[in-house]
């Protein structure tokens, strides 16, 4: 595809001389400033020259064929660039004639390795609605860094391990017969733990005996190992249900557990780097000089910790994966965790391509629209009840706008649990996430039903032509109407949107472009009648809405978003 950016650039070099030129070009806002923007305000120190100036006298320098750049002209001392409306829209067809589903994909991340850690669900509880943002957002930086070529490796870093595991053997020591774990493992082992839980605040011997319980898993100990891998196969076969419903998938379930013959050798790293002190019986790292309180290594009773284990797995993970990016997908509570772990990491002895390369990706809480979670079960709303719920708020929906539709449950799922990964996705990870059901399932507002509306409406469009027209027989030169040739730039953008979206690590960003992409061509379809009785015309404004129609079910689906073909 052409990068009209890159031949403003190449020709503005050639007047310049400055090199990095292209980083200075901007789009404006404002479709009337062009398409592409140079403030010269940037080179006036450099030029010693008024922004106004530098602008005249780069336009009358430059040479830019105009069947690429149509118009070029000065206004307040920016150089605005508009596109031909042709070469773009010719540009862009024969890209998606090539490209169909791949059309947006790259191979920037061709060579480089990239882990993602995401969901870390705690075997044993609940899976539930604060595990969505993890398991959504991990999932869709999964898909966007794949389309653009990289080799992402998916962990599920299950949290296996831990003091609640010494309560929960406790507990089920105890009082296992009581509960039929087999039949509904994760209700019954949560009531164990609360159990048991309550006990230890009660009874200091019981919280010691948690402890020992868990020293005992760490050695090795028969008993505690054959109970805690019941409970971790329990509750993968739990979890299961709630990944197929989102359609989300891992290349790796190593959780703590996995590290837990490998941090040994982190406490011996540690210890030989003469950082790792004691402090009233505990191990720790002192990170005063980083404003940071230390870092814990191993407990009191010689235990491990989350930290331990992470540091752990820092290591396996360079070593196995040879990562470029190393991912953390977890909620913002966690920032002073990592931070402090990403520093101990320094001191590992590992490349500092690795060290330099670990990145924390935060996100915000989520909150129903009465501002707390509550169901009947406690203070927490399970996942697979709320994905539930979704699938039936957009069944009833369906019976009451369109009772005789076909496949009705599989566009109830796909629509129920679109919107709700769309409501996750829609703002800047770091906000906290609102839930309210008359908003998600809005087939009007900016949800993830309205794209799915917008996606059927091309997709019925196109079920009305007998073949979709090759690029060849397309007259360019019949949209060049205002909301063609908006719909047509925007649709260009789809692959910067991409490479965006993984620079910032935020998949919201395809969101919003979704929803643009759906309203520019709401307009096109509105103001244009496609099927018409102008063949050349027809075939046009066909090809444009194929065009949509491949853009709008790749940017969902990379989102984890699955299109239904009629609502």
């Amino acid at each position: 595809m052409i990068n009209f950016k890159s031949i403003i650039a190449e020709e503005l070099t050639k007047v310049t001389n400055i090199t990095n030129i292209e980083e200075y070009i901007e789009i404006p806002t404002n479709k009337e400033m062009g398409d592409y923007s140079l403030p010269c305000f940037k080179l006036a120190k450099e030029l010693k020259k008024a922004p106004q100036a530098i602008a005249s006298e780069i336009k009358e320098k430059l040479n830019i064929d105009k069947e690429l750049i149509s118009k070029i002209d000065v206004v307040n001392g920016y150089l605005n660039f508009y596109v031909n409306t042709v070469a773009i829209t010719k540009s862009v067809f024969e890209e998606i004639e090539i490209k169909k589903e791949q059309y947006g994909s790259d191979e920037i991340g061709k060579g480089k390795n990239i882990v993602i850690d995401y969901s870390s669900p705690n075997i044993a509880k609940p899976f539930h609605i604060g595990h969505l943002r993890s398991t959504v957002i991990g999932s869709a930086l999964y898909k966007i860094y794949k389309f653009l070529g990289y080799n992402v490796i998916g962990i599920n870093h299950l949290g296996d391990y831990g003091t609640q595991f010494g309560k929960l053997i406790e507990g089920y020591k105890r009082w296992g017969n009581e509960y039929n774990i087999n039949e509904n493992p994760i209700d019954e082992l949560t009531k164990i733990y609360v159990r048991i839980n309550d006990l230890c605040k009660e009874d200091e011997n019981v919280l010691e005996e948690c402890r020992n319980n868990f020293k005992k898993l760490e050695d090795g100990d028969q008993y505690c190992t054959e109970i805690w891998e019941r409970f971790r196969e329990l509750s993968l076969k739990e979890f299961q249900r709630i990944y197929d419903l989102l359609d989300v998938h891992f290349d790796s379930l190593n959780g703590e557990a996995f590290y837990s013959d490998k941090m040994d050798e982190i406490v011996d790293i540690l210890d030989k780097s003469g950082k790792l002190v004691e402090s009233e019986g505990a191990k720790v790292i002192n990170l005063d000089e980083k404003n940071m309180p230390p870092c814990l290594i191993k407990k009191s009773n010689d235990s491990t910790t989350y930290a331990t284990r992470d540091l752990a797995a820092i290591l396996y993970r360079a070593r196995t994966y040879d990562f470029d990016k190393a991912l953390y997908v977890t909620s913002y509570e966690q920032i002073l965790h990592f931070k402090q772990v990403f520093e101990v990491a320094k001191l590992l002895g590992i490349d500092e391509k690795y060290t330099d390369n670990l990145i924390h990706v935060p996100f915000g809480m989520v909150q129903l629209k009465t501002g707390k979670m509550s169901t009947r079960e406690g203070n927490i709303v399970k996942l697979e009840d709320l994905l539930n719920e979704a699938i039936d708020r957009a069944r009833k929906i369906i019976e009451e706008k369109n009772p005789n539709l076909e496949n009705k449950e599989e566009v109830a799922k796909n629509v129920g649990i679109g919107a709700v990964i769309f409501n996750d996705l829609y703002n800047s990870r770091i906000k906290d996430e609102i839930f309210d059901w008359d908003i998600m399932l809005n087939f009007n507002g900016e949800t993830g039903p309205y794209i799915q509306y917008m996606f059927v409406r091309t997709k019925s469009i196109l079920e009305k032509v007998e073949k979709l027209p090759l690029v060849s027989e397309i007259d360019f030169n019949l949209l060049k109407d205002k909301h063609s040739v908006e719909l047509i730039s925007e649709i260009y953008k789809f692959n910067e949107v991409l490479k965006q979206s993984a620079e910032k690590n935020e998949p919201y960003i395809i969101s919003r472009y979704l929803i643009n992409i759906s309203q520019l061509f709401s307009s096109f379809y509105n103001e244009n009648k496609i099927i018409c009785e102008d063949e050349k015309l027809q075939n046009a404004r066909i090809y444009l809405t194929y065009c949509t129609n491949i853009v709008l079910k790749t940017g969902a689906n990379l989102l984890g978003i699955k299109m239904p073909n009629k609502m």
